[in-house]
C-alpha cells in the first residue's frame, strides 16, 4: 500500500476515533495490550530478524534500542493498560464564558485529528504512540526505520488486531510500508491529511522536518543533558546521579551527556568519578565511560581531552564531557550555550543556588538533586510519551494525551444574531 493510500485510509478513521467513546476507547487499547501479548512468539522473531541484519551496521549501544525480549513486551502491554486508566483528554471542558446577550461560550479539548509520526530503531514507541493516539481519539500514523521494519510490523499487526477486536477501524494505526526518505518527506507535505507530525530521533532527524514541513511539526528534542555539580553539593549522591544518568541507558535522550563541576570541589569529586565511571566498570567486566575532559579536569584525572564539538555532541553511548566552572553563573552560562533545552540538573544542598538554577535554565525539565533519567512519561505519570518536547508551542517536555489534543470553542444560544 502507497503512503498515499494510507493517509487516506488514516483520514477516514480519524473521523470514527473522534467520536469514539471512552468505554470504547479503553476497550480497544486493552484488546491491544492482551494481543501484544498473544502475538510475542512473532514479535520476537521479527525482531531478531532485525537484530540479525543490523548487526554488522551498528554498534551495541544502538542495539540496545532495537533489541526486544519479553520484559519489554509485557511493558507495552502494561503501558496499554495504563494509559486506559487516564482520564480522557477528549471533551474537557477548558473554560466557559457566558456574555451579556445569552451565549454560552465553552472552550472544549477535540482530538488533533491524524497524527504522523516519524521515528528511528525504537520498536516501542510504536506501542506507546499507538495507546496516546487511541486514547486521544487520534489516528496514528507510524513511518519507522529500515532497521525496525520487521519489529514494527508484528506490533502493529497485533494492534489492528486488537482495534478490530473493539470494533474500530485498523487504520487508526498504521504503519507507513515505505522507509526512504521519499515517504518522510510525503508526510511533512501532507496537508489536510496530516494533522501533527512529530518527529523522533538524532539531530538530522529532527532537523530535517522542521526546515521542510509543511504540516504543524513538534520538535522534540535531541538531549544535550547535563548534571552540574555544585560547589554545596553532596558528593556520593552526585556520583550515584551521574553514574545512573551516563550509564543506565546511555542510547536514551534522558541520558547525561555533560558533567560541570565546581572547581572548589573537582580535586575530590573528580578522581572519585574516574574510579566509578572507568575503574569500578572495567573491573566488573562492563563498559567503561570515556571521559572527554576540559584541559583544567585533564590536569585531575586521565581521559580524553575534549575537542571542540564535544560539549555540543549527543553522544548516545558510554561517552561523558567534562568541565570545571568557577562558579554557577559559569555553569548556567555554559548550559545556556549548549543546552538544547531537554532536561539539566544541579547536585547541591544550597537551597538558593538551587532555585537559582531553577529560574536560570531554560529547559523542558530541569531537576535538583535527580537523575534526568527521569524525563519520561510513565516517569511524569502520563502512562508513556509521545516523544520530549523542546519546543515551547504548544507542548514541553513528556507529551501525553493533553498534548494531543486541541480544542475549539462551542457557542450555545437561543435564537441571537448580531
Amino acid at each position: 500500500m502507497t503512503t498515499q493510500d494510507i493517509l487516506t485510509q488514516a483520514a477516514a478513521a480519524r473521523r470514527v476515533m473522534a467520536v469514539a467513546d471512552t468505554a470504547q476507547k479503553n476497550r480497544a487499547l486493552g484488546a491491544m495490550g492482551e494481543a501484544l501479548l498473544a502475538h510475542t512468539p512473532q514479535i520476537l522473531a521479527a525482531n531478531e530478524a532485525d537484530l540479525e541484519a543490523a548487526r554488522s551496521s551498528i554498534g551495541t549501544v544502538m542495539l540496545d534500542r532495537l533489541a526486544l525480549n519479553e520484559g519489554r513486551i509485557q511493558a507495552m502491554a502494561e503501558g496499554m493498560a495504563q494509559v486506559a486508566q487516564l482520564p480522557d483528554p477528549v471533551g474537557r471542558e477548558l473554560g466557559r464564558v457566558e456574555r451579556p446577550n445569552g451565549l454560552c461560550i465553552r472552550k472544549v479539548s477535540v482530538p488533533m485529528g491524524t497524527v504522523a509520526i516519524i521515528y528511528e530503531s525504537r520498536p516501542n514507541v510504536t506501542a506507546d504512540a499507538a495507546a496516546l493516539c487511541i486514547k486521544s481519539g487520534n489516528a496514528c500514523v507510524l513511518r519507522g526505520g529500515k532497521e525496525a521494519f520487521g519489529s514494527n510490523q508484528a506490533i502493529v499487526d497485533a494492534l489492528q488486531a486488537g482495534l478490530a477486536a473493539a470494533g474500530l477501524p485498523k487504520a487508526a494505526v498504521s504503519l507507513i510500508q515505505d522507509t526512504s526518505r521519499d515517504s518522510a518527506q510525503a508526510l511533512m507535505r501532507a496537508n489536510g491529511l496530516v494533522d501533527l507530525l512529530i518527529p523522533r530521533g538524532g539531530a538530522g532527524l529532527i532537523q530535517a522536518c522542521v526546515e521542510n514541513a509543511t504540516v504543524p511539526c513538534i520538535q522534540t528534542g535531541t538531549g544535550i543533558c547535563h548534571i552540574y555539580v555544585d560547589a554545596a553539593a553532596d558528593l556520593e549522591m552526585a556520583l550515584n546521579i551521574l553514574e545512573n544518568a551516563k550509564t543506565s541507558r546511555p542510547s536514551v535522550c534522558n541520558a547525561a551527556e555533560v558533567c560541570l563541576v565546581h572547581r572548589e570541589v573537582a580535586a575530590a569529586f573528580l578522581p572519585a568519578l574516574e574510579q566509578r565511571l572507568v575503574q569500578a566498570r572495567q573491573q566488573a567486566g562492563k563498559e567503561p565511560v570515556e571521559l572527554r575532559l576540559c584541559p583544567e579536569a585533564a590536569a585531575i584525572i586521565p581521559g580524553t581531552p575534549a575537542g571542540p564539538k564535544d560539549f555540543d555532541t549527543e553522544f548516545l553511548d558510554y561517552i561523558l564531557a567534562v568541565k570545571v566552572v568557577g562558579s554557577l553563573e559559569e555553569a548556567l552560562h555554559h548550559i545556556a550555550q549548549h543546552s538544547t533545552g531537554h532536561s539539566d540538573a544541579i547536585v547541591t544542598r544550597d537551597q538558593a543556588a538551587a532555585v537559582a538554577f531553577q529560574r536560570g535554565v531554560d529547559s523542558a525539565a530541569v531537576y535538583v538533586n535527580a537523575s534526568t533519567r527521569f524525563t519520561d512519561g510513565g516517569e511524569f505519570g502520563l502512562g508513556c510519551e509521545m516523544g520530549i518536547s523542546t519546543q515551547k508551542l504548544h507542548a514541553r517536555g513528556p507529551m501525553g494525551l493533553e498534548e494531543l489534543c486541541s480544542y475549539q470553542y462551542v457557542i450555545l444560544g437561543s435564537g441571537q444574531v448580531r
